[in-house]
Parts: C-alpha cells; structure tokens; sequence
C-alpha cells in the first residue's frame, strides 16, 4: 500500500517511515502540508498519515483537500494525547481513524492492517457491481451495508476457484443471485450455468434429470435426454435445496464429483464431464449429517468453500433501498413511503427476508388509496411488533454503563489504560464515554 506521511517532526517521519516500510508498504513523505498535497497530486497515495499541527496548514485542512480531490483517499491523523474534540472533527471531516501521541506502533499497525482490510473490500465489491452492470443476465444489487459488501468480497474470492461451494442461508436471502454472480465473475463466465432445484423434482425423475437417459430407458422415455450435469459441462451446475436431495441419489452425485464421469439411465457407456457444482440450501447441513439424513462426505465434497448469505435482519441499512426499488419497478403510480412506514419496515425482522419484504410492498402498493404508503397500508402482522419503553430501557443501560465505568476508573486508580484493558474497550473510546458521562476524578 502507497501510504504518505506528513509531520514537520524530522525524527517523527522517519521513524513511521521506516516501520512502515519493514511492514513492506511504499512510503512518501512529507515535511508540512503544502508538502503533503503536492506529494498527494504527484503520486497515487493509498493512505495519508497527518499529523494535525503542522506549519502552513493544519492535518485536517490538508485532509479537507485531500478529500475534495479524491473522495477515497483513506486517512489517519495523529492528534495530541487527549485531543478529543480534535479527534471527532477530523472523523467528521472523513478520516478512517485517529491515533494518539505517543504513538504506539503496534497499535498503529493494526489500525491500517484494518484499513488496508477495507480497502480490499471495496475493490472487490467494485469488481462484483461492474460484472452486474454488464452481464447479459437481469441480476441486481441493492444494498451498500457493510454486511452485504463482506459478502460481495467473499464470492468475488471465490469466483476464481474451480472448486465446490456451499451457499447457505435462509429462505429469501438471495442465494440463488449469489450463485448467478459466482458464475459471472468465474473464469468460465461464458460456459453453461444450469441450476436444479432438487426440491421441486420427483424422486423417481432425479436420476433422469441429474445424469440423462436413453430413448426407451423407461416408461416415458420416448427419446435421449441430457441430463444437468452433461448440459453445464465446462461450466457451472446449480443445485438449489441440495438438502432435499434423496440418500440413494446422494451416493450417486458423490460419486460424479470423484469421477467426473456419468452414466444416463438405461446406457451402459460412461460419459466425462467437467463441471464445478455450486449448491445451495436453507437448512443446517451438519445437523442433517448427525441425523443420518446427509452423507457426510457429500458434504464435505460440497463445502470445500462455503459462503454465508447474511439475513434482512442483519443489514438493516440496506431496507430503504430495497423498497425503493421495488416501487420504481413495481408501482403503477408516483407512490412516496412515509417516515412512519420505513420505520415500522426497519423495525421487523422479515422471517422470510428479501422475497418477503418485495411481496410486502406488492399487496402494500396495491392496497395503497393514495399517493404516500402509510403504515396502515403494511399486512397486520408487520405493524404488530412488540413495543418497548425505549426511553426507560435507554436510562437504566446509561446508568449501569456510568457505574461500570466509574468501578473500573477507582479499581485503577483513575490510570485510564488499564482501566480500558479491565473493561475490554480501547482507551479511545473509555475517553469518550468518560466525557460523555462528565465523568472526572
């Protein structure tokens, strides 16, 4: 990572300047902050580390610029000890952190091994919304929380593997998009993507459709039949609800993932094929195992990498966006969603996650007398969630907090670091609370 270190301290640059590069980063540096920005626009910077009092212009006007001309430059400013209203100014301003004086090197090695985390994150979600804008496939993705993105950088990882994923969530959540994106971002984007929902087949046509037969195989067999696994050969075979799969075809399937080979029903030839399977399922595999319901090793065949699809309920930010695509798409009319109405969707926690809010806002469209959706308009059972007294909740939590706080601060001695380590909480942040409770010795 190109990272830029300004600070009019001679001693103080070159000591982060060289720890930084043993860490094996590409450092530049800088003596004060017209200096900083010239370096900025000389070089493509990853990171900048400011100090906040340098002569000409401060680290945070320095970050102000740096932000005009380039909104995802990341940065961290080093502020005097104790400077938390500097601290929170410059958060304001953009920065991904702060670190104090002393600098603890340790601690600032973490804090950009995180940012460096993030930024990696970004890049492969950018990759992950690119392939989505040009696929020839309708696929879309709604949602910015940080939940959604961990997920989007996961199967962007994944992608370029040629081995087997699980793709594991709950009903709703989108695994069968996340499947469709594994494949787009593959290296055989351009082959077959055949999927299988191995809960809407009959089990006595699972063999036919997963492997194919020949003409007169069977009563109904009036001609050869390809099956998934010759159809998806070279490409990607989707088998949705791999849970509902019959024992006696798991022992099957198991066996064309070792071989790579398949047989139709009714021919004695065996037939190569060369697919990656990605499967997919709503229940816990591992149970189903213990169960004597799974075959363990297709399960360990299946899971060689495993992607986790998050619930509604656990990306929250993403609802707002979520309902206003789906009344841009939907709505026959200009329609508007009331603050109450959000609030009330926000609140809910969608068993059935994305594929239930859509249907929500389906009947809650249709049912709509005028212009603005009102929470009257939303099914019974969404407006009927449990009320809390919030305010009485929030009272006694700040209470217990101040006490804990001001327990730790007297078991310590008031000595602010080990009272932090006591309550598992960084210094940083025992600062704040400290000042938002007035707490003093």
């Amino acid at each position: 990572m190109n990272i830029l270190v300004a600070d009019d301290d001679p001693l103080q640059r070159e000591l982060l300047a060289g720890f930084l590069e043993k860490q094996g980063h590409q450092v530049l540096t800088a003596a004060d902050g017209l200096e900083a920005l010239a370096r900025f626009r000389q070089a493509p910077i990853t990171l900048a580390l400011l100090d906040h009092r340098m002569p000409g212009m401060t680290g945070d006007q320095v970050l102000a610029q740096m932000k005009a001309e380039n909104p995802l430059i990341r940065a961290m400013l080093i502020t005097a000890y104790g400077a938390v209203e500097t601290a929170v100014n410059v958060m304001k301003l953009g920065a991904d952190d702060f670190i104090e004086k002393p600098i603890n090197l340790s601690h600032l090695r973490d804090k950009i091994q995180q940012i460096a985390l993030t930024v990696a994150v970004a890049e492969e979600v950018a990759e992950v919304v690119q392939a989505v804008e040009t696929a020839p496939l309708p696929l879309q993705l709604i949602g910015d929380s940080p939940a959604l993105r961990e997920t989007l950088s996961l199967v962007r990882r994944v992608a370029d593997s040629p081995w087997s994923v699980l793709i594991q969530g709950e009903t709703g959540t989108g695994k069968e998009l996340i499947a469709h994106l594994i494949h787009l971002l593959s290296p055989v984007a351009a082959a077959p993507f055949i999927e299988l929902n191995c809960a809407a087949i009959p089990e006595n046509l699972f063999e036919s459709e997963l492997f194919g037969h020949e003409k007169g195989a069977f009563t109904g067999a009036e001609r050869q039949h390809r099956g998934c696994f010759e159809r998806a050969h070279g490409g990607t075979l989707f088998l949705d609800e791999v849970g509902e799969l019959p024992l006696l075809l798991q022992s099957k399937l198991l066996r064309a993932l070792q071989e790579q080979r398949i047989q139709r029903v009714g021919s004695e030839r065996t037939i190569a094929v060369a697919v990656r399977v990605v499967a997919a399922t709503n229940r816990d595999l591992r149970a189903l195992v213990d169960a004597g319901r799974f075959r363990e090793d297709l399960f360990f065949r299946l899971n060689v990498l495993d992607v986790a699809v998050p619930p509604l309920r656990q990306r929250r930010e993403d609802i707002p966006a979520l309902v206003a695509h789906f009344i841009a798409r939907d709505a026959r009319r200009p329609l508007q969603v009331a603050a109450e109405t959000l609030d009330i969707l926000i609140r809910y926690d969608f068993p059935g996650n994305v594929r239930e809010l859509e249907h929500i806002i389906r009947r809650s469209m249709t049912l709509a007398r005028g212009n603005w959706l009102q929470p009257t308009d939303l099914p019974a059972e969404v407006r009927r969630q449990p009320a809390a007294d919030s305010g009485l909740l929030q009272e006694r939590l700040e209470t217990l907090e101040r006490e804990l706080l001001r327990t730790a601060l007297d078991k310590t001695d008031w000595i602010q670091t080990r009272a932090a380590e006591q309550l598992g909480i960084s210094e940083r942040v025992l600062r704040y609370k400290m000042g938002k409770f007035g707490l003093r010795r």
